[in-house]
């Protein structure tokens, strides 16, 4: 009986101890955590968000049994957001035994290698390109890979800083997104494009009309090198932008040029612009007060008005936009109406070629620069837009998964656990930008040397050599064809 007290008084003070263990583990790993940089769920959740990691790894192995395939999430899927987590970590992105992708899918595309590359001393970078040779401060564009528009407001504070570091680290260039120029924009030093959305914030006078002073201030800035005015965005076409009161604060309301404590509705267009005729006087009006290349960003609707909108520039080929960015209907945005961002606006695959073409049958390919935008992140989408006929091409959410997004699809409920895109100092505090900003580079750099690995894998120096013959599109029948035959049809 004795014997038998002893063993539950050891086994009650082993499980004492036990806990006692447990909790100073827990403890440890909870500073540890805490005051870690590198990993924002690890920070804002002590010990419980070393969980997500765990099983993470261990859903590699589940997923071949009970869940979805690596390719198959939306909207992007595991092996988009791996290969932008390995780059931007610095990490490999060789792979082992096989291709995940299904080749055989209608719509892929395949790049046609070469039987004979370039040598190793026979690659080139691609050059500078210059956008706005008629502007009084034309641009030369150091790459052809770029951060598109995100707004201080709709992004944090540390993650536009975070950008803004990385993209000057990258020699690439930032577009600030329609809220206007905040000083996180400017902390880095690096390239800047101006963006003006239809409430025209940081450029507007009391009653939302361009301000001429305000504008002329904005391009004085040395960082800022082009002006960008927004039509249209591909998760909203025809939908302006909400700026609840609550988010208004004085600082936003400073930076955007609107009262503080109101809330702010974004016309559904310019008023300025209701015709070609007169987007090309605004155009003309803009680069005229700022000195700087001022282009277009919109959506193609359908071939029709592309044509209408050439032929307009063929008649004044002294006022057409020195760039265009075309967004596909799949780009994407903090917030937007379900069946806008579900059905309104063609695919960026198919509005590409279209534009481009339609530029070399008017005469423009050397003065008006094109630029691809909507959800191309990899290397493989990137190096298509380039084949495709794209002069540039701009990433946003490619850029956010750079940050550390997971994709908790929780950007307009200032919940974001990432402290990506909100602005609640809890979250915000696990986006530390002296880490964030170097895989913001490290990203943009992994995508430049492996499109130009594509590049020089199909036979020329370099990315911006890349033409259509150089893709092929896979068919209905799995049969694949050189993707100028494709849209010849």
């Amino acid at each position: 009986m004795e014997r038998a007290f002893y063993v539950v008084e050891f086994l009650g003070l082993m499980f004492v101890w036990a806990v006692g263990l447990l909790a100073l583990v827990a403890v440890i790993l909870f500073i540890i955590d805490r005051s870690q940089t590198q990993d924002a769920i690890r920070r804002n959740y002590p010990v419980i968000g070393r969980f997500r990691h765990i099983f993470s790894e261990l859903g590699e192995f589940f997923r071949q049994y009970f869940f979805a395939m690596d390719r198959e999430e939306m909207p992007f899927n595991r092996a988009q957001r791996e290969w932008i987590g390995r780059a931007s970590s610095g990490k490999s992105n060789s792979i082992a035994f096989g291709s995940t992708r299904n080749t055989s899918v209608p719509g892929t595309p395949i790049f046609a290698n070469a039987p004979f590359p370039p040598l190793d001393d026979e690659f080139a970078k691609s050059e500078p390109l210059l956008i706005g040779p008629t502007a009084r401060h034309p641009y030369a564009a150091p790459s052809f890979f770029n951060i598109s528009g995100m707004s201080y407001g709709a992004l944090s504070r540390p993650a536009v800083t975070a950008l803004s570091k990385g993209a000057a680290k990258a020699g690439v260039w930032l577009n600030t997104g329609e809220g206007g120029m905040s000083p996180f924009h400017l902390e880095g030093n690096c390239d800047i494009v101006y963006q003006i959305g239809t409430a025209k914030y940081g450029v507007r006078d009391a009653e939302g009309n361009l301000s001429e002073d305000r504008l002329k201030e904005v391009a004085a800035a040395p960082q800022v090198k082009m002006i960008e005015l927004k039509l249209a965005q591909g998760a909203k076409p025809g939908k302006g932008g909400i700026l609840p009161a609550a988010k208004v604060n004085s600082e936003i309301a400073k930076i955007r040029g609107i009262p503080e404590g109101q809330p702010s509705l974004s016309p559904n267009r310019h008023r300025e612009v209701d015709s070609f005729s007169s987007l090309l006087d605004f155009v003309a009006h803009l680069r005229e007060v700022s000195g700087l290349p001022v282009g277009i960003k919109t959506v193609a609707g359908s071939r029709v008005v592309l044509e209408e909108m050439f032929e307009a520039f063929a008649a004044r080929p002294d006022d057409v936009p020195d760039f265009i960015t075309i967004d596909g209907g799949e780009g994407g945005t903090g917030a937007a109406p379900m069946p806008l961002m579900d059905l309104v606006g063609m695919s960026v695959r198919e509005a590409l070629p279209m534009l481009a073409d339609l530029r070399k049958s008017y005469g423009f390919q050397d003065r008006i620069r094109l630029i691809a935008s909507g959800k191309l992140v990899n290397p493989g989408d990137v190096a298509w837009a380039l084949a495709a006929g794209a002069d540039f091409v701009t990433s946003a959410r490619g850029f956010m998964f750079s940050l550390g997004c997971i994709q908790a699809l929780k950007c307009n409920k200032n919940t974001c656990p990432t402290g990506i895109t909100t602005h609640d100092p809890r979250f915000q505090k696990g986006l530390v930008v002296e880490d964030k900003y170097k895989k913001v580079a490290r990203y943009a750099e992994g995508i430049i040397s492996d499109v130009e690995t594509i590049a020089h894998s199909v036979g020329v120096s370099e990315p911006r050599k890349l033409r259509r013959h150089h893709v092929r599109i896979v068919g209905d029948a799995g049969k694949s064809e050189p993707l100028g035959d494709v849209l010849a049809r």
